[in-house]
């Protein structure tokens, strides 16, 4: 029976043994190809794109045949039956991709159900993993970005702060995971303030802060359009003149949208763990490929690289597995594999099968005429 692997949930099917010879491995990738948020799929699919064209479309020596299922945002009903017919009608491998988090808590019974691997190449809930065994993260968690914020806040003499976050699930992780830092190193939290995910309204939030009066205002927004709106809403108001630090995580200064936010971003602190202007060897050879083959116009994010790293885990595994697609049998083969990503060294939890990687601490500066978000102090091993 043919199997195939889907591209962005991230699971395995675990019901066949080897795959023969020439028989592809069939991919599915669940992710947003149209509406507001295409630009999610399009870095997911580049990053798998790459790492296929480096391997000449191979994993583990077995040819791929990908099939793409489009959510265009967050909408959990149809990630699920996109899942469903992944594992039952086109019977695949695994599933990997899934940028949004309530995408890829649907979808993990589905998984448990058809011992079906998924690898998630962005949903960034902390619960993801927990919700199904056949679930490995290759991408990152809000609180993992979040946490390390609330420490070098506090490290550099702050002593109360305001946050801000989107009211769903990976807003109410970062929310918490900076409190409970900044608190522990002394610091307080004044208010914590949760705009709505559709169409917020930040004029109301930014004079709530300016009316509070704090030392800093810590923030996350899901990359694209909220962050830029954000920040101008905070320049006009005059809170940078009125003395509130403006922090957060890296989804505000997403590579592939800081061209577009200009001046705006300027000086912004944020924590995150990959930066298009990450000074590796192996960063220099990803950005140089990506932008041989896909141009100049989006840059490579967080995002493509989760993806690259993924299609990489799963060519791991499979040489473990020596071909076979059995679904425990991956699982396995992922747990604790190790190797260096473009945004350096990263390891796949063996008891978590969460992400392990370094959190850098990035300023937004011109460089070469370039907005770059250039690191300059790190967390390392970051679970």
């Amino acid at each position: 029976m043919q199997r195939s692997v889907v591209l962005l949930a991230a699971t395995l099917s675990g019901a066949s043994s080897l795959a023969l010879a020439n028989e592809p491995i069939r991919i599915g990738v669940i992710a947003s190809y149209s509406g507001a948020y295409a630009d999610y799929g399009r870095q997911i699919n580049n990053g798998i794109a790459l790492y296929l064209k480096e391997n000449n479309s191979l994993l583990a020596g077995k040819p791929v045949t990908l099939i793409r299922k489009d959510t265009s945002g967050a909408d959990p009903a149809l990630a699920a039956r996109h899942a469903r017919e992944l594992a039952t009608v086109d019977k695949v491998a695994a599933i990997v991709g899934l940028d949004f988090s309530p995408n890829a808590l649907a979808i993990a019974p589905i998984a448990t159900q058809a011992k079906l691997p998924v690898i998630v190449m962005n949903a960034a809930a902390a619960a993801i993993p927990a919700k199904s065994p056949y679930i490995a993260r290759v991408s990152f968690t809000v609180s993992q970005v979040s946490a390390p914020m609330g420490d070098w806040a506090a490290a550099q003499g702050l002593k109360n702060a305001v946050t801000l976050v989107a009211d769903y699930g990976p807003g109410m992780d970062a929310e918490k995971a900076f409190t409970e830092r900044f608190k522990a190193a002394g610091g307080s939290v004044t208010e914590s303030l949760r705009a709505p995910l559709s169409n917020p309204d930040f004029a109301p939030f930014v004079q709530k802060i300016k009316d509070l009066k704090p030392q800093a205002a810590f923030f996350f927004l899901p990359s694209g359009e909220q962050p830029t709106a954000l920040l101008k809403v905070w320049q006009e108001r005059g809170l940078e003149a009125a003395g509130v630090k403006l922090i957060a995580t890296g989804e505000a200064t997403d590579d592939s949208f800081l061209p577009s936010q200009g001046d705006l971003a300027l000086g912004l602190v944020t924590t995150h763990h990959y930066s298009y202007a990450h000074p590796s060897d192996a960063n220099r050879r990803y950005v140089a490929a990506y932008e041989a083959e896909f141009g100049k116009s989006l840059r490579p994010s967080y995002m493509s690289v989760a993806a690259y790293d993924g299609m990489n885990a799963l060519g791991k595994a499979l040489e473990k597995t020596s071909g076979s697609l059995d679904g425990d049998k991956i699982m396995e083969a992922l747990r604790g594999l190790t190797f260096e990503s473009p945004r350096g060294p990263i390891m796949i939890d063996a008891e978590t099968r969460d992400i392990v990687q370094t959190v850098y601490v990035r300023k937004v500066e011109k460089i070469d005429g370039q907005l770059v978000n250039r690191e300059f102090e790190r967390f390392d091993a970051v679970r």
